[in-house]
């Protein structure tokens, strides 16, 4: 049984509305002021709780923010009971979503006189289940944390011990690379998040099911805990590996993989490849009378898809989603031409047959005729409420995905909010005033103060970290939809490299894959902010209430602003 997506506050005394959407490992906390009154020129933000399944105490989220002259020895100083959130909607990280049962979210508005003396309202407070899987037995969407340009991950490990101890220097070092840092199980564990999981459980499944024939396209592949459970699988691995550019190199992982895997699966079962241009497949298959399983996504099998990267997985279960991979990945080892491959049935749309959502898959290269670029752009012009897009190498690839989304960045009545990478490293973002500035041009570092300073850049300060490739159109509606895979949405995607595409047309898929965007938008926002302040020899802080009449309250740029407006009624 689904779990609710959206669960509100009920409080008729709370001056404020609160709705809280269900994620994948998250949950998104949306706040508005009742009956489209405006708050109280001393309200300063909302402060938010929240309670684990079983527990009693409620905990209070912390800022990365605080009031200036705030007592910053005072351990609860970035409390949001003490310095609360001045946003109008919030995403949550649990610590852990696993155990069964309701989480309790309670937010409570924050008030300030004119001595700074804090005061609070009457808060809001809903129940929620953070389930681990979107449908049991059918389908499940898992991201990987995204480390990179986390202060999270500075708190919690690099003090522990360098970057180095967890992650190699290069992707050809990854197979003899072992970690030694004293956190290493753990900070694995928390960067990997639930796509490592989904992925190392699908072969472990794999593993223990002995009918199990395994299927598996890689275009990166130097994780030593994939290849290791690869080499268990003997026999019943069939495995096409990118030989594309540097992964063709005789010292690189895919070469040193391949060898290995020829050793325990036999070279009749390893196959090279790259297609047009690139094998840029990602996706495990599965499949014996008991077990029916596909993992695809933009998640690569390497350390940097894992542990630095923002990508994202999914979990198909079912003999038409195993039968229409099977057959995709069997028409990729019959022939390398894609020409060839444009012609079979596994490069238009497929079903997927899942019982509960209405999702199809087609794979790459496509031949003129059944090209999906065209009418993915024409798709995401149609888009009635929102469009949230999550792009890597999107400005890289100009053409009429670009085009479609920046005609319909004009449209005041769609919603977008969108993050790509550029291939320096630097990441560009449309903000919400509909400009697009960059975070960073060069380095992650690039302007910022401490903490920002330590963070690291996963040893490759010019790798690519923001991975997705989706695209969200109108999650709030009926017609809530998600484009999704390992295509780049580009020309070389559609006509030439071996990919996977898929559309799931399903309110709980588009609402996980919002929440993802919107994570990722707001904490790149966050920092271009610092960014700014710190280039103007300035710092953030908290706004206190207006001082004198011409002083505009935190809030009022939520009320004025088209954009701001649109935002805070959009989500709650």
């Amino acid at each position: 049984m689904q779990t609710p997506l959206e669960v509100k506050g009920r409080s008729p005394q709370a001056q404020f509305t609160l709705k809280v959407y269900r994620g994948e490992g998250m949950a998104l906390l949306a706040m508005n002021w009742k009956k489209g009154r405006r708050p109280k020129k001393n309200f300063v933000g909302f402060s938010i709780e929240y309670k684990e399944p079983g527990r009693q105490q409620f905990l209070a989220l912390k800022n990365r923010l605080t009031f200036e002259g705030a007592d910053l020895t005072d351990p609860n100083a970035y409390s949001t009971l003490r310095s609360p959130i001045q946003k109008f909607r919030w995403i949550h990280f649990p610590y852990d979503t696993s155990s069964s049962g309701k989480f309790t979210y309670r937010v409570i508005p924050v008030f300030m006189d004119a001595a700074g003396g804090i005061s609070y309202g009457v808060p809001q407070m809903v129940d929620i289940d953070l389930q681990n899987e979107t449908y049991p037995k059918e389908i499940n969407v898992a991201f990987t944390r995204g480390f990179v340009s986390s202060q999270a991950f500075v708190d919690r490990y690099i003090k522990f011990g360098p970057i180095s101890k967890l992650l190699p220097a290069s992707a050809k070092d990854g197979l003899n690379f072992t970690p030694t840092h004293p956190k290493a199980a753990e900070a694995l564990d928390w960067m990997g998040f639930e796509a490592r999981k989904v992925i190392l459980s699908t072969l472990d499944a794999a593993i223990a099911d002995s009918s199990a024939q395994v299927y598996l396209v890689a275009y990166d592949l130097n994780l030593p805990e994939i290849v290791s459970r690869l080499q268990k699988l003997g026999g019943r691995l069939k495995i096409i590996i990118d030989n594309s550019g540097t992964h063709g190199d005789p010292t690189s992982a895919e070469t040193q993989a391949a060898a290995q895997l020829i050793q325990s699966s036999g070279a009749v079962n390893v196959k090279r490849q790259h297609m047009g241009q690139l094998q840029h497949n990602k996706f495990i298959v599965v499949d014996s009378p008991t077990t029916k399983m596909v993992v695809c996504g933009s998640t690569n099998f390497s350390w940097r898809a894992f542990y630095v990267q923002a990508n994202n997985a999914m979990l198909l279960q079912g003999n038409q989603s195993v039968q229409i991979f099977k057959q995709a990945f069997e028409a990729y080892w019959a022939s390398d031409d894609p020409l060839v491959f444009g012609t079979t049935s596994s490069a238009t749309w497929n079903p997927l047959g899942l019982p509960a959502i209405d999702g199809k898959v087609a794979f790459s290269p496509h031949s003129p005729s059944n090209a999906l670029l065209a009418a993915d752009a024409q798709d995401i012009q149609t888009a009635q409420s929102s469009l949230l897009y999550s792009l890597a190498f999107l400005y890289e690839t100009p053409g009429v995905i670009q085009d479609a989304i920046k005609t319909l960045t004009v449209k005041d009545q769609v919603f977008i909010f969108g993050i790509s990478d550029r291939q320096v490293g630097g990441l560009d973002i449309q903000t919400p005033n509909g400009n697009v500035a960059p975070v960073y041009p060069t380095t992650l570092t690039k302007n910022l103060p401490e903490p920002f300073l330590s963070e690291p850049t996963g040893n490759d300060k010019y790798g690519v970290r923001m991975h997705h490739k989706f695209v969200v159109i109108d999650f709030n509606l009926p017609t809530a939809r998600v484009y999704l895979g390992s295509y780049n949405f580009s020309v070389t995607a559609d006509t030439l490299n071996g990919e996977n595409h898929l559309l799931i047309k399903d309110k709980a898929v588009a609402i996980a894959y919002m929440i993802e965007a919107v994570r990722l938008f707001d904490h790149y926002q966050f920092r271009l902010l610092v960014q700014n302040a710190t280039a103007n020899q300035g710092k953030l802080f908290l706004k206190r209430p207006p001082s004198v009449p011409t002083d505009k309250p935190w809030w009022d740029g939520y009320y004025t602003d088209p954009r701001k407006i649109h935002d805070r009624k959009l989500f709650a």
